[in-house]
């Protein structure tokens, strides 16, 4: 419970919601912004191909591998504590990158450390709105919470294209600067002081091996589709991932004080929650990775133009995510989960009938039908979990929950862009005076359309030939993908529909 003279919950609880809210984006934004600057700052930095992954995979394996930790460091010495500190890194690490990182690594380092810094801030955003409302609104302000945690990307995009057009790569890492004092302000004055009060002691074996397990894991999967998955590294990744695992769990059976009690995976709204939306980001962030590429590459939109177009994914999953609740109580949250993840597959193989001449309005109804889905699976799916976990663990039952997500989205990632590079790959069509670059051409989309447009203004026809062979096939590989992603949702509703437990609707309780 929230610490104060009063047991009631604070009346300010919905301005409290808002701040987290905010605190949330700026955790999300991190996480795309710097997709669409990678091509000035490889300029302005002189980054190479490898040092660009590294700028983009520290953020997210830092940030992923130490979630469990972070929770419970929230959950033992107090979540505003966690939260604001965790603004103060981010926020410190943003601007010390724009106005004196020189070098990619330089940036490397510092995306690192703000991945350490929003693993303090997303379990405590979640673990404080638990533990601010009373159990009849949870679901309301857990959806809430849930559309910002959905809608973050797509707003990364927007703000990273806008950052990079108006102004430069540095204004990516800027930008976060004023939104984080705004938050660290009205953090301070109204977010109330919440902790374990039972003060239990840190789980230190748990938490050393949660970051192996989870940090090789995430390494494997994000490393896997550059370096190859037979890759030495990648197979010595997935090995110590395994083990750690292992002893991870053996430790938590016998641990006086478990830093992850295994008996919550024995509740199935929690197990089952946890699926549920790892399956989700798995598809939302193989979607939108790819629908970068569509939307620069293949039809020759900016990026803040395809951020844009991007839209209506969130203008689905706001609303249906904010009153998921209302959809729960009356259906139970199963159905509307299921339903949900079915919405997303349908999109998903809607998505499959699109070709190179397809209007962005068919495409838009695609968009916002998925939004749809998901909105209606995150929000009851992250629900469940909650509410499966006592209030004296919200800190790791968050991380847990945003630990599926990282995963699942990694996971999604991985596996829809090697789909499109295996099917790309297959149907490329290189011209014969082309043949002394055809490596580079089968293993780069962005490489083709590069080259192809170089021979078209040298004068060259066979560019023209390349650039259309190069969006035709790079169109049949997110095709395929979508493909896979539309089955990994409809197995997923089944999953839900089968295993998690049933809601009583209102009007069958009264």
């Amino acid at each position: 419970m929230v610490d104060s003279e009063s047991s009631e919950f604070p009346a300010n609880r919905w301005k409290i919601l808002a701040v987290m809210s905010l605190s949330l984006v700026i955790v999300m934004l991190n996480n795309v912004t710097l997709n669409v600057a990678l091509p000035e700052l490889s300029t302005d930095l002189s980054a190479d191909n490898s040092e660009l992954q590294w700028i983009m995979d520290a953020y997210a394996l830092v940030f992923g591998g130490t979630l469990l930790v972070m929770g419970a460091l929230g959950d033992r010495f107090g979540r505003k504590g966690a939260l604001q500190i965790g603004l103060i890194i981010v926020g410190a690490a943003s601007a010390w990158t724009a106005f004196f990182a020189d070098s990619s690594s330089d940036v490397i380092a510092a995306r690192a450390l703000m991945g350490l810094g929003a693993a303090l801030v997303m379990p405590s955003t979640l673990s404080v709105v638990l533990v601010v409302f009373p159990p009849e609104e949870r679901g309301k302000a857990i959806g809430i919470w849930a559309a910002m945690a959905g809608v973050g990307a797509p707003i990364g995009l927007l703000v990273g294209g806008w950052a990079v057009e108006t102004y430069d790569w540095e204004m990516v890492f800027l930008i976060n600067v004023p939104i984080i004092i705004l938050a660290l302000i009205a953090g301070a004055i109204i977010v109330p002081r919440s902790k374990d009060k039972e003060g239990r002691p840190l789980d230190m074996r748990g938490a050393i091996l949660s970051v192996l397990t989870l940090g090789s894991l995430l390494f494997g999967i994000i490393e896997g589709p550059s370096r190859g998955w037979a890759d030495t590294s990648i197979l010595a990744a997935f090995a110590v991932s395994v083990t750690s695992g292992l002893m991870f769990f053996f430790s938590q059976k016998k641990a006086e004080y478990p830093l992850l009690p295994l008996d919550f995976f024995k509740n199935h709204r929690f197990s089952i929650g946890l699926i549920a939306i790892a399956m989700a980001f798995f598809v939302m962030f193989s979607f939108m990775f790819m629908q970068m590429l569509h939307f620069q590459l293949v039809r020759g939109h900016s990026p803040f133009s395809a951020a844009i177009r991007f839209f209506p994914l969130p203008i689905g999953l706001m609303p249906a995510a904010a009153n998921s609740d209302r959809l729960v109580a009356k259906f139970g949250g199963s159905n509307v989960i299921s339903v949900g993840l079915c919405l997303v597959a349908t999109g998903l193989f809607l998505f499959t009938l699109v070709t190179v001449e397809t209007s962005y309005m068919q495409i838009a109804v695609t968009f916002f039908l998925i939004g749809l889905g998901m909105g209606l699976t995150m929000a009851p799916s992250t629900t469940a979990v909650m509410e499966a976990i006592p209030e004296s663990k919200a800190g790791v039952g968050s991380a847990t929950n945003d630990a599926s997500r990282e995963v699942g989205g990694a996971l999604g990632i991985a596996i829809g862009g090697s789909v499109l590079n295996e099917v790309y790959q297959s149907n490329i069509v290189v011209p014969d005076s082309l043949s002394a670059q055809s490596g580079v051409i089968s293993e780069s989309f962005p490489a083709a359309i590069k080259i192809g447009q170089s021979m078209l203004e040298a004068g060259n026809p066979d560019g023209a030939l390349l650039i259309q062979s190069a969006r035709e096939s790079f169109i049949d590989g997110m095709v395929a993908a979508c493909l896979v992603a539309g089955i990994v949702a409809l197995l997923a509703a089944i999953i839900v529909k089968w295993k998690l437990p049933q809601d009583m609707p209102a009007s069958e309780e009264e």
